[in-house]
């Protein structure tokens, strides 16, 4: 006896995380048991509707494919604007924000490459101009060749061999290519040493430079030659900007945590203008009648972050500034 029944299958179709597609398929049978003749039908019927609903999903994918390819073509060229638009699948979108977010490097550090090279250039055309100018009045017969005209151009080579130097150990620094050599070192004896390496020179000057660092902090493990370069970038500048009659001071202590000291350099000078305090660690940032090179608190920035601690300024104009900074006691205590 034969008797009429139904069969129902619902397919459903997706490109990435999104449906793009479903199939019914309803069809009367003349038995309710299933003839397996009819399988390698169904099974063909059902791929060829796979298969065509297939071409929007691989569309949904090929897009985004294009897109990061056309970038990638645009960047190869040296276009840095180039950009992903963020669409299609969620593994798509991420790909293409993280690919932006490379070019938006890419495109700061070229421009810090510009403006360091624009800032050295602008360094380096001073010295350099003096040098020539005194050795082409010496070889004209403009003034001889003695000491008297000889000094100026000696300074000036030492001049260039100081802002090399810098540059080499800001260049390091910043790109974490500056090994530490660090050992446990006393900070008492370590800023001892840096006020007696201008002790002469604030003598000089008229400035009073003493240091207060306590003889009980605990041992430090630092790179005592990197910091003593903090030390003495922080003291030159002190006295470069203290007037005669005026102090500098190198004062320690334990932070409160009893895991960093805190170090600051003090000085009784004319003080930071506000608006220039925030760009003062930024690399050859100087006022207008500051003699330096503008490297120094760059350099001190760096290192001290090397360290892994922190620096920060704190400045009244006619009072003075506060430079001060942390260091952990051990590595991987900040």
């Amino acid at each position: 006896m034969w008797r009429l029944g139904f069969g129902l299958v619902f397919l459903m179709f997706f490109g990435g995380a999104a449906c793009i597609g479903s199939l019914w398929i309803f069809g009367l049978l003349s038995r309710p048991e299933p003839d397996v003749r009819l399988l390698p039908w169904v099974a063909l019927a059902a791929g060829l509707v796979f298969l065509a609903a297939l071409v929007p999903g691989l569309r949904v994918l090929a897009l985004p494919l294009r897109d990061l390819i056309d970038a990638a073509g645009r960047v190869e060229a040296g276009d840095l604007s180039a950009r992903v638009p963020e669409r299609g699948p969620r593994e798509l979108r991420a790909l293409a924000r993280a690919f932006n977010a490379m070019l938006d490097r890419l495109k700061a550090n070229e421009r810090q490459r510009r403006r360091l090279l624009a800032d050295v250039t602008h360094e380096l055309r001073t010295p350099v101009a003096v040098i020539q100018g005194n050795l082409e009045a010496m070889l004209d017969g403009v003034y001889p060749a003695d000491e008297g005209h000889l000094a100026p151009v000696l300074e000036e080579t030492r001049v260039l061999s100081r802002l090399i130097d810098d540059l080499r150990t800001l260049s390091l620094a910043e790109s974490g290519a500056l090994e530490l050599n660090r050992e446990a070192t006393d900070l008492a004896v370590l800023a001892g040493e840096v006020v007696a390496a201008f002790r002469s020179q604030a003598s000089a000057a008229g400035v009073t430079l003493h240091s207060e660092v306590r003889d009980d902090l605990p041992l430090v493990e630092i790179d005592p030659l990197r910091l003593r370069e903090v030390l003495a970038n922080l003291t030159a500048n002190g006295l470069r900007h203290t007037a005669s009659g005026g102090s500098v001071r190198i004062t320690g202590r334990l932070d409160p945590s009893g895991k960093k000291v805190e170090l600051s350099v003090v000085d009784t000078g004319r003080g930071i203008p506000p608006e220039d305090l925030p760009h003062i660690f930024d690399r050859f940032y100087k006022s207008a009648d500051s003699p330096g090179s503008g490297l120094g608190l760059s350099i001190a920035r760096n290192l001290v972050a090397l360290h892994g601690g922190d620096i920060r300024a704190e400045s009244s104009p006619g009072v003075g500034t506060t430079i001060r900074f942390h260091l952990p006691l051990s590595v991987g205590a900040a």
